[in-house]
């Protein structure tokens, strides 16, 4: 059932809706009695002094800097990193490798020694299980680690480190006796 929408009605909701329009426009455009107001508020706004800049700001002298080291060694030079890596200390890549140079020096223990007094010999037990004897001047470790002394209580070694420069440092190290 479908309602039919009467005629009456069409034409009340036209009229209703132009009425609506017209008073839209009326509200819309402004009055002739306004139109002086704005004009007399423009001129006053355009009629003022405008407001005073500021200052710039004052420069700074900066003083000027000659380069005057062009005779001079250039510091980026590969000369400069060299010059200290033919002299000094250096690992020896003619020396036959140990077996403990092949374990990093931390996963090595000392679990005891053999001998007394001066004639130590310290026992090191590898990350294998196995266990190896250990003198003075033996090598340890993956930085070319030098025993220099075995006392009871553990071992006494240098480890030679680059320094970043190309050339190479020494860097005392121990192991201790692991207590168990």
């Amino acid at each position: 059932m479908r309602m039919a929408i009467k005629p009456i009605t069409r034409a009340c909701v036209a009229i209703g809706v132009v009425l609506l329009m017209a008073g839209c426009a009326r509200t819309i455009t402004s009055s002739p009695g306004d139109a002086p107001n704005l004009q007399k508020w423009v001129a006053d706004i355009r009629a003022r002094p405008a407001p005073p800049l500021e200052p710039l700001p004052v420069m700074q002298q900066f003083e000027t800097f000659e380069y005057a080291a062009q005779a001079m060694r250039d510091p980026f030079s590969d000369a400069w990193n060299n010059q200290d890596a033919n002299s000094g200390l250096r690992p020896d890549p003619n020396r036959r490798k140990e077996t403990l140079e092949a374990y990093p020096l931390d996963s090595l223990d000392m679990v005891g020694t053999l001998g007394q007094g001066g004639n130590l010999i310290a026992l090191v037990m590898a990350p294998d299980k196995v266990t190896y004897r250990v003198r003075p001047g033996a090598y340890l470790g993956q930085s070319d680690g030098r025993v220099t002394a075995v006392r009871e209580d553990g071992i006494e070694l240098v480890e030679l480190v680059p320094d970043g420069a190309g050339g190479w440092l020494e860097r005392p190290a121990s192991i201790a006796l692991e207590d168990q």
